[in-house]
């Protein structure tokens, strides 16, 4: 049996696939066993119940009966079949004719109690007596050679989007043109997100700053973020070196697996909640006034970082624990293959640990996101119904815009989370999984928005901030001065 390749037109054929939907691909007449069979599966190519064909009278007509007009589907069809056989149309002189033959509907294709196909994927061999090679047919949201690999939403990592569109023994330059794009967004990101750490730890690592819980947050949060881009340059560096079969050595690439992905996740999740932190800490400063305590806000700072980093670990320590590698070998003659050999650093959960982790991912996303939506409203809401108690004159709706416009600076930051948050939220309740390669763009530009809240600290906390800009300016004179009394004279 020679190597065959089908593939669909659109994601809705793909789905009929794995159904009762039947299609005809292509007739091979002659065997032969180095041909290549590249075939794109379309629309026209299914065959349809005769219930589609014909009236209810003729359906219930007995089969002896009706089986004699089985040729006239064929003037506009290239197959079709009832509940015993399968009608494949051909051409026979000026006449198009059936030739129809017992099909077993109910076969489970499961390669006779042998399938090696994991998470419901339908098993074929290349023979029923003596078979010499097996694939997988795999459901949607899974995929590999024996669809052992998944594409969910809210855990997909950069292995599942590009990992199988980086091809191996080949060069920068003669890699697909979404590798590339992802390469230079990649650098763009580092860039970006250095600059920032660096201005914002600059800034934040101020005694002044750091005397109220809020600065504790944001100097804790500017750690982070230099953290998250340093292992998301290291993630990407490192996925396509493999990918193109550069590193090989099997312990690091162990090591790399359980701790890179795991601590990039909980990276991730931390800034969601410092920058919740910030929120409620802001709202109770603004709302307190000279109640605020900056001595027991500091003190509780420290308290919340420490629990907050054990409890995002311990909800999120699975990861790093059932992380594996898998190395798929093509066996394939196919000159246009390059892909010889993939590597994969992926999780496998059973069911149960699949839904803890839906729900842990769904909570760490979530909850960050409605409380930065509510906390600016009760700020404005709480400081316009004390104004109008002092000049209940005044339309509420003037008072409501006058203390939004003198609290707009506080507000900006969880406008810009939520905003930032929507499209993660999207392909999570939405889209649920990539179902198709074509989906891949999406799933990229999901993946690289997680990490754009960890570039924006400077811009959304120093920039609107006139006391925090100030800050950091004397920091800056600061540090220019030290630079110019180390210069030799």
């Amino acid at each position: 049996m020679g190597s065959t390749t089908f593939l669909c037109e659109n994601i809705k054929e793909c789905k009929n696939l794995l159904t009762d939907t039947m299609y005809l691909a292509f007739i091979q007449n002659h065997s032969n066993q180095s041909m290549k069979i590249k075939q794109t599966i379309k629309p026209i190519d299914r065959c349809p119940n005769i219930t589609e064909l014909f009236n209810q009278t003729f359906i219930q007509w007995h089969l002896i009966r009706r089986i004699k007009y089985y040729h006239l589907p064929c003037q506009n069809l290239s197959c079709f079949h009832d509940d015993v056989h399968l009608c494949l149309c051909y051409q026979f002189g000026q006449k198009r004719l059936a030739n129809c033959f017992k099909f077993n509907h109910e076969m489970s294709f499961n390669c006779y109690g042998q399938s090696e196909c994991e998470n419901n994927g339908q098993c074929f061999q290349d023979h029923i007596d003596c078979p010499q090679r097996s694939i997988c047919l795999c459901q949607p949201c899974y995929y590999g050679r024996r669809c052992e690999l998944n594409t969910n939403g809210y855990s997909l990592s950069l292995d599942g989007i590009l990992g199988y569109h980086i091809h191996s023994n080949r060069n920068l330059n003669q890699q697909p043109f979404i590798i590339k794009i992802s390469l230079i967004l990649t650098i763009i990101f580092m860039c970006i997100g250095l600059i920032n750490s660096i201005l914002s730890i600059i800034t934040f690592k101020n005694k002044i700053i750091c005397e109220v819980g809020c600065g504790i947050y944001l100097l804790t949060l500017s750690i982070i973020t230099l953290l998250i881009i340093l292992i998301f340059g290291l993630r990407f560096s490192i996925l396509l070196l493999i990918q193109m079969t550069i590193i090989s050595n099997r312990t690091f690439l162990l090591i790399q697996c359980h701790f890179f992905e795991f601590i990039l996740r909980i990276c991730l999740c931390l800034v969601q909640w410092f920058n919740v932190c910030i929120a409620i800490e802001r709202t109770i400063t603004v709302l307190q006034k000279t109640r605020f305590n900056k001595k027991k806000s500091k003190q509780t700072a420290k308290y919340i970082i420490c629990i907050l980093i054990i409890f995002t670990i311990l909800t999120c320590i699975h990861d790093g624990i059932y992380r594996h590698l898998i190395i798929e070998e093509n066996d394939d003659d196919d000159d246009d293959n390059n892909n010889k050999k993939h590597i994969w650093c992926v999780n496998n959960y059973g069911n149960n640990l699949q839904i803890y982790d839906f729900i842990i991912h769904t909570f760490h996303l979530c909850i960050p996101f409605l409380i930065n939506i509510i906390s600016p409203i009760i700020l404005i809401i709480s400081k316009s119904n004390q104004q109008r108690i002092i000049q209940n004159s005044r339309l509420y709706i003037d008072i409501f815009y006058e203390q939004f416009q003198l609290y707009k600076n506080l507000i900006i930051a969880p406008i810009v989370l939520v905003i930032l948050a929507l499209p993660r939220l999207i392909i999570i309740f939405l889209f649920k999984c990539m179902q198709s390669t074509n989906d891949v763009w999406l799933y990229l530009i999901g993946y690289f928005i997680s990490f754009i809240p960890s570039m924006l600290t400077f811009i959304i906390f120093i920039l609107p901030s006139k006391f925090y800009k100030e800050e950091f300016t004397k920091s800056i004179q600061h540090y220019r001065a030290a630079i110019k009394r180390l210069k030799p004279m």
